[in-house]
């Protein structure tokens, strides 16, 4: 495909971003920065990669557009900002300020393009279940807010109709928009007072009476996580309970339920081993999900849309899966606490591809093309060893305090299938089993990603002397030998012994 835009990786450190070009690098096998750095405190692409979001030092919130150069289009000024979100599309750009009064609209919706405030609402705080305040489907059709006891719908091309439509829902806490098309918003109700609690399938635009599509009650549930499928007919929905009555985990109790849009389908995820849900990905077609679940080592298994298991992929140290944007490689990996390990699955033909290492990483992410694989250490996570980024092919290090690291967003059908990709791969690994068969003494010399050696840990002088005094005591050195005198007096010990077992076993004789 001729027309494939280019990659691109936005790293954004304490003293601002920068937008390098991704891979492949040139020659020197380092990318280059296409722009100078720009002073900032948070940066985000919009879904679409679009427009670019960057808050500012002083409080000024940049709007830049996709343009060779990075070009500022538009820059607002809000005062005493303490959030900001860019819509999918890029055409607005909201902001939420700490409100004085009742009466003040502290969270505000502009357009991006003319700079106009489109729309206001108050809103006395935000948290990570409420912000951003109006949620967008992916291609920006619908538009909705959280509001007490009911989901509030707004055109997204005219605002100024306010309120369009709206679903009563007595108790609601959290709710999540399917994603293209945007047909259908799923909504939690928490368990009070002895009653269960549930979550509900509605669909968009109906009247404030609906009735949910489908439902599903539970008790012991502090919290969900949403996880539509594309092409909305899917719901996964991870239960989390603070409190695991059966005690065999700290941090609580974690199920994992489907629900589909029609109700044909409400109940648990068959998982064959117990422990808490680590992660659930939907691929990019919709039709198959995978599950990292189990107490370490951890189980992987992948589900077609009815929760019937497709393929099994072991069991090892992982808690982190990543789909490739082109549907069938899976990425099964352990990272955050875990080592680090990572291992690529072609899912179509049930292979494994190969195998990898990431120690440290804090963030993980395919590129739009599918092609390279990218982890980053990053701060305020890892205050130490950050700023390296590696991709599957390439290690990279920005040398940088990362805070942040991430491809620019394009759609994945802007780029050439990677069949001959896996082609390539299956073929080195045929030419590598010809070679070892044919007992070739010439080995194809293989790039290795130098890992980085962690410091020693700090011993306090106290604990030094310890050791020295248990040496002198005990006749151990700090490294477990034993010393000379230790080792003579032993013998000593050895001999007495075996002299007096000898003078025993004489009289007895006797």
């Amino acid at each position: 495909m001729s027309s494939s835009p280019s990659l691109e990786i936005l790293v954004r450190d304490a003293e601002g971003f920068v937008v390098w070009n991704g891979p492949p690098f040139s020659s020197n096998g380092q990318p280059t920065p296409k722009n100078e750095r720009v002073s900032c405190s948070s940066t985000k692409f919009s879904l679409d990669g679009s427009k670019f979001m960057a808050v500012k030092s002083d409080g000024t919130i940049s709007i830049y557009d996709d343009s060779a150069s990075l070009r500022e289009m538009r820059s607002f000024a809000v005062a005493n900002v303490t959030a900001a979100e860019i819509s999918p599309s890029g055409t607005y750009l909201q902001t939420f300020q700490k409100p004085t009064t009742p009466q003040e609209k502290n969270v505000s919706l502009w357009n991006t393009e003319t700079g106009d405030l489109a729309h206001g609402l108050y809103q006395k705080s935000i948290t990570k279940t409420t912000w951003p305040s109006i949620r967008f489907s992916p291609d920006e059709s619908s538009a909705c807010r959280l509001a007490t006891n009911e989901v509030q719908f707004f055109d997204p091309k005219d605002f100024s109709k306010g309120i369009t439509s709206r679903i009563r829902v007595p108790g609601v806490a959290a709710f999540e928009l399917s994603k293209t098309p945007a047909s259908h918003v799923a909504v939690f109700v928490p368990e009070v007072k002895g009653s269960p609690g549930s979550v509900q399938i509605f669909g968009c635009g109906k009247d404030a009476e609906s009735q949910p599509s489908a439902r599903r009650s539970f008790f012991r549930c502090s919290s969900v996580q949403f996880s539509w499928n594309h092409g909305s007919t899917g719901l996964l929905v991870v239960v989390q309970s603070d409190v695991d009555k059966t005690n065999k985990s700290y941090y609580g109790e974690t199920k994992l339920h489907y629900l589909t849009v029609d109700g044909t389908h409400e109940g648990l995820v068959p998982l064959r081993k117990e422990g808490p849900v680590h992660d659930v990905q939907w691929s990019f077609s919709g039709s198959e999900f995978a599950v990292v679940y189990g107490f370490m080592p951890a189980c992987v298994t992948i589900f077609d849309k009815k929760c019937k298991p497709l393929m099994e992929l072991g069991e090892g140290p992982y808690n982190t899966l990543r789909w490739n944007p082109k549907g069938r490689i899976l990425c099964v990996a352990g990272f955050g606490n875990l080592p680090g390990d990572m291992t690529f699955w072609d899912v179509v033909s049930k292979k494994q591809l190969g195998s990898n290492k990431a120690e440290w990483s804090v963030t993980s992410e395919w590129s739009p093309d599918g092609r390279y694989f990218l982890t980053a250490s990053t701060a305020p996570r890892r205050q130490i060893d950050n700023g390296y980024v590696k991709t599957y092919c390439y290690n990279i290090e920005f040398g940088i305090l990362s805070a942040s690291v991430e491809w620019k967003p394009e759609s994945p059908d802007r780029f050439d299938e990677i069949t001959e990709l896996l082609k390539s791969v299956e073929s080195l690994k045929l030419e590598e089993g010809k070679s070892q068969g044919q007992g070739s003494s010439q080995k194809k010399p293989v790039a290795s990603i130098p890992t980085i050696q962690r410091p020693a840990a700090y011993r306090p002088p106290h604990a030094k002397q310890a050791a020295a005094i248990q040496a002198e005591l005990l006749g151990v050195n700090p490294e477990g030998e034993m010393s000379k005198n230790a080792l003579r007096n032993k013998k000593k010990r050895e001999k007495k012994k075996a002299a007096e077992a000898a003078a025993a076993s004489g009289s007895n004789n006797a």
